[in-house]
């Protein structure tokens, strides 16, 4: 019998360091950087719309599918939009939730879409203003 597939490593549990919590930040702000609002030439995070991102460890150490026994970190994301009525609202969240699901050490992301505080152009970064001829 394999040990691994039946519970030895997974009772063992990891703790993430606060560097490997900032190693997945820095990943998923890699990622965040290729989602776009299809009506904006410039990504979502230095649009400012990213307004938390939090790493967390997974409680829950059963495989699911997991060879290695460590069952990842859940990430907590909060989010806006440039406009409340943004018509491109449900392809950026799958996108946002899909690519963020995708970055190694990432069990699962959970997106909560909000509105406070309200988004405005201060938000954005240095080089978006300028991209977008603000600057």
């Amino acid at each position: 019998m394999n040990s691994a597939l039946h519970g030895d490593n997974y009772t063992k549990k990891h703790t993430m360091t606060q560097e490997e919590k900032t190693l997945i930040e820095e990943r998923i702000v890699d990622v965040l950087k290729t989602v776009y609002d299809p009506e904006i030439p410039v990504n979502i995070y230095d649009l400012g719309m990213i307004y938390k991102i939090d790493v967390h460890d997974d409680d829950d150490n059963s495989p699911r599918g997991r060879h290695t026994g460590d069952a990842g970190s859940i990430v907590e994301l909060d989010m806006t939009f440039t406009a409340p009525n943004c018509p491109a609202a449900d392809f950026i969240l799958e996108d946002v939730r899909t690519k963020v699901e995708s970055v190694e050490g990432v069990k699962s992301a959970n997106v909560n879409l909000v509105f406070e505080p309200a988004w405005d152009q201060s938000m954005m970064s240095e080089e978006a203003r300028v991209e977008l001829g603000f600057d």
